[in-house]
């Protein structure tokens, strides 16, 4: 593409996002405390996991009170609202949309009445087995005698969360800890749920362990959560992590756990390479240092010489600091980022484009003027985004440009709660490294080896999903007919044919 092209891309325009996560929960039982603020604050923490919506539902022991709205966490909630939202438990869930689209309507926490009461639900991940689940879910609705006037349930089943809901809810003589033994077993794919009743608050994670979920302890309560990130931001401590096939419920009696599956462990490693805050630890390992060492064996693997080593802020920050050290090069901030600018719903015009409008960054000139630059990135995926930074940087004078990316290539599509593009968009499918380099205009490219990321991690190889890079797939899919973010919203006979 020529360099004079200005299209907005992933970092310069919010509006063409790269890899996004399926989304963050929190969970909270603790009698005393505001536990509306504490999960807006927890899901503030939460954030960079999903931004289409936002909600809490929380409990004071009789009933379940529901909120929540397109938006970010701020734009949803105020101090008004929060104060409404009274009771001594609460879960809480930001969304990027993996299963079911982005309304108001697949939102979550989703919410349905059971024969004892109510329950709220809240997911991150993406099933694999959805269509399958669904029916099961109409089966089970008509057998209860709970479909509605037109003899069906799929107006409260457009999400993969929606028939998790529907599956807890369809019991009327068991309580929702005796539905959940029976329902999570028969769950495929990736799911870190929580989940709460009228007293207690449940997190549920799948015999994997694809999406990271913690424990954490309050002074008088206890915390559930996606990241410790979250944990840190309301002044919990850090337990442990929820294990991978172990269910776990909260309450006056305190925390109980039990094993609904056999541990079969293969944390994402996208996780660590860009998922996850830096300042979250899975696996007892803190992100930040995963991922400056991938930078300092980034560094030793694909030297080249250059001036001034600088990151493409945030996510390249912590490896391009671990190459500058390992190469002795200077590390420097040759891009500024707008701090204040999230997702916006506007979108700009041709005119506009070609303009060249710059969202969320912008070249420091002096610092990039005249030099070689070596710029680290976490990963590469249509290369829109890498592209647009290339010409910027020429266009500020640059000498030369050397990519490097603390990943390797990304082949192969997510089925576990990652939006990647489909396989034809992926640069690197069919591209060899030498012409994914000509088609950014990067003068050198080179990604870290899969095997020195996964030493980088200190997780065993067996223990973690790098399908996006290799292909393999940790658990068995289903044909590509019952796959898909709409799978629930198309037409039965679109699904069945």
């Amino acid at each position: 593409m020529p360099r004079g092209d200005g299209r907005l891309t992933h970092d310069l325009d919010p509006n063409d996002l790269g890899p996004q996560d399926a989304c963050g929960v929190f969970g909270v039982w603790a009698p005393g405390e505001e536990v509306a603020k504490l999960t807006y604050f927890g899901l503030y923490a939460l954030q960079h996991r999903g931004q289409e919506s936002a909600g809490i539902a929380v409990s004071n022991g009789e009933q379940i009170l529901v909120y929540k709205e397109m938006g970010l966490v701020s734009q949803v909630f105020d101090e008004r609202t929060l104060n409404s939202l009274r009771g001594h438990l609460a879960i809480g869930h930001c969304r990027y949309s993996t299963t079911g689209a982005s309304v108001w309507q697949n939102a979550q926490p989703t919410f349905r009445p059971t024969a004892t009461g109510s329950v709220a639900v809240g997911h991150n991940g993406n099933l694999t087995n959805t269509h399958e689940l669904a029916l099961l879910a109409e089966e089970w609705a008509q057998q209860a005698g709970q479909l509605d006037a037109f003899g069906r349930t799929h107006d409260i089943m457009t999400s993969d969360t929606g028939v998790v809901s529907a599956l807890l809810s369809s019991f009327p003589d068991r309580t929702i800890e005796e539905a959940a033994m029976d329902v999570l077993p028969r769950l495929r794919g990736a799911y870190s749920l929580v989940f709460m009743d009228q007293g207690t608050v449940y997190a549920a994670r799948d015999p994997q362990g694809f999406r990271p979920l913690v424990l954490g302890r309050l002074e008088r309560g206890w915390i559930v959560a996606s990241e410790t990130a979250a944990l840190d931001i309301v002044g919990a401590s850090y337990i442990r992590e929820i294990e991978p096939g172990e269910f776990v419920a909260i309450d006056e009696d305190g925390v109980r756990s039990q094993r609904f599956a056999q541990p079969e462990p293969k944390g994402c490693l996208f996780e660590f390479v860009y998922l996850a805050r830096p300042d979250t630890q899975i696996s007892d390992k803190r992100l930040y240092e995963v991922r400056a060492e991938t930078g300092r064996r980034l560094a030793h693997e694909r030297p080249v010489e250059a001036d001034l080593v600088i990151p493409v802020p945030e996510s390249g920050t912590p490896a391009a600091i671990g190459y500058a050290e390992e190469s002795g090069i200077p590390f420097g901030h040759g891009l500024v980022k707008n701090s204040y600018v999230g997702r916006t719903f506007i979108q700009p015009s041709q005119t506009i484009r070609q303009l060249g409008i710059r969202l969320k960054l912008n070249p420091l000139t002096s610092v990039i003027a005249g030099k070689r630059l070596v710029v680290v990135d976490d990963s590469i995926v249509r290369g829109n985004t890498q592209r647009a930074l290339v010409r910027m940087l020429r266009e500020a004078g640059a000498a030369e440009v050397h990519v490097r990316i603390s990943s390797p290539p990304v082949k192969w599509p997510c089925f576990f709660g990652i939006d990647f593009a489909s396989r034809a968009e992926l640069i690197a499918n069919g591209a060899s490294v030498d012409e994914i380099a000509e088609s950014i205009d990067a003068d050198t490219l080179a990604y870290i080896a899969l095997d020195r990321l996964v030493d980088a991690t200190g997780v065993p190889s067996d223990q973690l999903c790098h399908a996006c890079f290799d292909g393999v797939y940790p658990v068995e899919l289903p044909d590509a007919a019952h796959l898909g973010k709409n799978l629930l919203e198309m037409p039965v006979e679109a699904v069945t044919s």
